[in-house]
């Protein structure tokens, strides 16, 4: 009985330990930390890796729920720092790709992409993963044209419901009313909405940094509706590249006309370490405050291979949408209150400490070195000899730094895993910190957490630590092989924030899709952020730099006919300059 008891007590203080350090997280960091799931693409080529793409978090109820490309179920939150992965007792009879979600009242309804006769889900108890048949579905549509990548809405105002789908680099948006009475079949015919332009709008042309001729997809549609108007979003041009993003139309009627906004793309991070922001939705939160969802791109087994994103987001006293990605893979503050402006207070101001900085392994496996874990390259990565306990990573910062969290970002190498059982599939991994190297202490033990899958685990310190050595020591994974291809660390420095660059200048080209931009370095700076827009105060775009690259861009992302303004800003380990004058151009 004693044993019993003793064993009890462990078990309930291991728990209260557990609920307390979940409680205690108040920030997130993309890519999003949940437990990606392997799936069935990898049955294409034999390969086994984890990815969701194609994000959609509905707010129902008050609660969230995340729907992410062939996950065989998705995520519940109450917060959306913790999400819960959920099986369904209904499930399409083929899992589902791009799939379209809508709460209306009580309800939430599910529905994938698809080119052949498929069911629409309802489920007034989602949390418990009950679901049922609504319809049977059979869309009366010639081939090839789906509905794929389905979007479905309701406006309240009306009380009538829409269908907006499509994904190609042939055929443009579609969008339908659909007959509540008849259990939302169409109503009347489907028609196009709008095409891709990538001859006026320069990005959505295709390929990295859009420097591709071949021709561009569309895909992701999205509608939200903000004061009146109705905002048609769609991703382009194409998923397997750092410049795929979310753009909008604006129209007075869910089916149009739509007139295309100048200021597209809304959603863009090309820089950085997870880029891509393409293929979401735009949500609101408990406060009111808007988010804007994506897909980021990994791309290393496979060009599919991708992971999720979120970003603050909202429309301006001009009804201008946008979406902040400034610092938009550095931790950010979960919103607790409606926010003002553009989201900027919820950064952390946490900057990153690891880029670039020295690192030892235990062990490594041929070429694959320790120092692709500070590279900030999610296709680069260190594998170790053996996939065994205390295997471990350890960075110098070179001084003394104030480590506030860390971020691990798992790489599927030759992994042989083709199914998602919990009992197998889960990390685990100690945190250690030191101020000499010598005299280690524990920052995080995920040994003391339940099992759980993090491929992208995000580690907020329960208070911040003092160190100059951070390390990475490993417990479990369930690939053969332990690979990582970041280990990202974030705090602050001692030192002092860059001075604001000097000499920044930016020159539209001949094709007025193009802008050259040039900057002179500054010698402390880590990188850069340069921001655009249509206006000196609607800066709303990013694109972020190393220190370590050219000082000259050129951006190829503008629409034509429209004027632009530039700004700069240096960053380091100890915090972000000032911003250099306006630049603007014709």
């Amino acid at each position: 009985m004693f044993k019993t008891l003793t064993t009890t007590l462990l078990t309930c203080s291991l728990t209260i330990l557990c609920t307390l350090q979940t409680l205690a997280q108040t920030t997130y960091c993309n890519p999003m930390d949940i437990d990606y799931k392997y799936n069935f693409e990898q049955l294409n080529e034999n390969i086994s890796y984890r990815s969701g793409a194609d994000p959609v978090i509905i707010n129902h109820k008050g609660e969230y729920f995340l729907f992410v490309t062939i996950s065989g179920g998705y995520w519940h939150s109450k917060d959306m720092l913790n999400w819960k992965y959920l099986t369904a007792n209904r499930w399409p009879f083929e899992d589902m790709c791009a799939p379209a979600a809508v709460s209306v009242r009580d309800t939430l309804f599910l529905f994938q992409s698809t080119f052949e006769s498929r069911p629409i889900l309802y489920s007034v108890a989602p949390e418990k993963g009950i679901w049922e048949f609504y319809n049977r579905w059979t869309p009366r549509l010639p081939k090839d044209i789906g509905p794929w990548d389905p979007a479905l809405f309701h406006d309240p105002d009306t009380d009538k419901w829409y269908m907006y789908w499509g994904s190609s680099n042939v055929y443009p948006i579609f969008g339908s009313e659909l007959d509540y009475s008849k259990r939302l079949a169409f109503k009347g015919d489907y028609k196009a909405m709008f095409w891709l332009n990538q001859y006026d709008h320069g990005w959505e042309r295709f390929g990295p940094n859009h420097s591709d001729p071949f021709k561009p997809f569309t895909e992701g549609a999205w509608m939200t509706k903000h004061k009146g108007k109705y905002y048609l979003q769609y991703g382009a041009p194409g998923t397997e590249y750092n410049v795929y993003a979310n753009g909008t139309y604006v129209g007075d009627d869910p089916l149009g006309p739509f007139t295309y906004a100048p200021y597209n793309p809304v959603s863009y991070k090309p820089g950085g370490f997870a880029t891509g922001a393409g293929h979401g939705n735009t949500f609101q939160d408990n406060y009111g405050n808007y988010w804007n969802t994506g897909t980021t791109w990994i791309g290393l087994n496979w060009g599919m291979e991708r992971r999720i994103v979120m970003y603050p987001a909202g429309f301006d006293k001009d009804g201008q949408m946008f979406a902040n990605t400034r610092f938009g893979d550095f931790p950010h503050k979960m919103t607790t209150k409606t926010w003002t402006g553009k989201g900027d207070e919820q950064f952390t101001g946490w900057m990153l400490l690891s880029y670039k900085k020295p690192v030892t392994a235990s062990s490594t496996m041929d070429t694959m070195a320790a120092a692709k874990i500070t590279d900030e390259n999610p296709r680069t990565f260190w594998a170790a000899k053996q996939n065994k306990p205390r295997e471990s990573l350890t960075i110098d910062l070179g001084g003394e730094q104030e480590v506030k969290a860390v971020q691990v970002n798992y790489t599927d190498y030759k992994s042989n895993i083709f199914d998602n059982k919990p009992e197998k599939v889960y990390t685990q991994f100690k945190i250690l910190t030191s101020k000499d190297g010598k005299k280690w202490e524990s920052a995080a033990d995920l040994s003391n957490e339940p099992k759980r899958d993090r491929p992208v685990a995000y580690i907020e310190l329960a208070k911040p630590v003092k160190a100059r050595y951070v390390r990475y020591e490993h417990i479990y994974v369930a690939s053969p092989v332990l690979a990582v291809s970041e280990f990202r660390i974030f705090g602050n420095g001692f030192g002092k924030a860059p001075t604001t660059p000097k000499s920044f200048t930016a020159v539209r080209q001949k094709d007025a899709r193009n802008v050259d931009l040039k900057w002179e370095k500054v010698p402390v700076a880590t990188g850069y952020n340069v921001l655009w827009g249509i206006a000196p105060d609607k800066l709303y775009q990013t694109y972020q730099f190393w220190h370590d690259e050219p000082n000259a861009f050129e951006l190829r992302a503008l629409n034509v006919g429209v004027p632009y303004y530039f700004r700069i800003e240096a960053f380091n380990e100890n915090g972000v300059s000032g911003m250099s004058e306006v630049v603007g151009i014709k």
